[in-house]
């Protein structure tokens, strides 16, 4: 009995030590690349930037406008001096030009070849007055979870981790070019002694502002 007293005394002395731990730790990793091919210096702000469509592997498909959404939200919040067309404004102007069907297509075509068609890509950008259009790929979304601290056998908390990889371009509409591209691959990780996961928009919105942060 004595030993066994003992015991849970240690575990009542260490458990809020442990607890406070687990909700402050936060860890983030990340990889940057982008590539300036023929954006200038305020083009953006001069001529406007249309969301479209994001693109994703299967099984990730419920996440495409969630990510679109929050990627328009950042660009607003850090540059304003873009006139920015978000993706629900864009879709309702390509169904206004009645280009619905010609827009599905050019999707199509991109799956098989990476590349939209010139003629499309000009009647979005007329149809919402922005001569470059933002276009992203979720490449991989996955969240996970292990026991890092048990006592007595009873589990005190767990580390939560998601990682992703978007792949954004952005393209000229008047030639169907690409001006400019990133990529970013991001995991992060947190000690908590919740079931809450990292979730995909917390993470995403990390993502949006290292690559819009490497925009001219």
């Amino acid at each position: 009995m004595p030993i066994i007293i003992r015991n849970i005394s240690r575990l009542l002395f260490i458990l809020p030590g442990a607890l406070l731990v687990a909700c402050a730790t936060q860890q983030m990793h990340s990889t940057t690349h982008h590539l300036d091919i023929a954006l200038q210096q305020d083009e953006l702000k001069s001529h406007g930037l249309a969301f479209i469509t994001p693109s994703t592997v299967t099984g990730q498909e419920e996440d495409k406008q969630t990510l679109a959404f929050i990627f328009a939200d950042v660009m607003k919040e850090m540059r304003p001096d873009i006139r920015l067309v978000t993706l629900p404004e864009t879709l309702s102007a390509i169904n206004r030009a009645g280009i619905a069907d010609e827009y599905k297509r050019m999707y199509v075509d991109y799956r098989d070849t990476g590349i939209f068609k010139r003629d499309i890509l000009a009647a979005v950008g007329k149809a919402t007055g922005a001569r470059y259009l933002a276009q992203m790929k979720l490449s991989s979304f996955s969240q996970n979870s292990r026991s890092r601290f048990s006592a007595l056998g009873l589990r005190m908390f767990q580390t939560k981790a998601a990682s992703i990889r978007v792949f954004f371009q952005v393209w000229n509409s008047l030639d169907g070019t690409i001006v400019w591209e990133g990529t970013e691959e991001m995991i992060m990780s947190r000690e908590t002694s919740t079931e809450k996961p990292v979730s995909f928009s917390v993470i995403a919105e990390e993502t949006a502002r290292n690559l819009i942060s490497q925009l001219p």
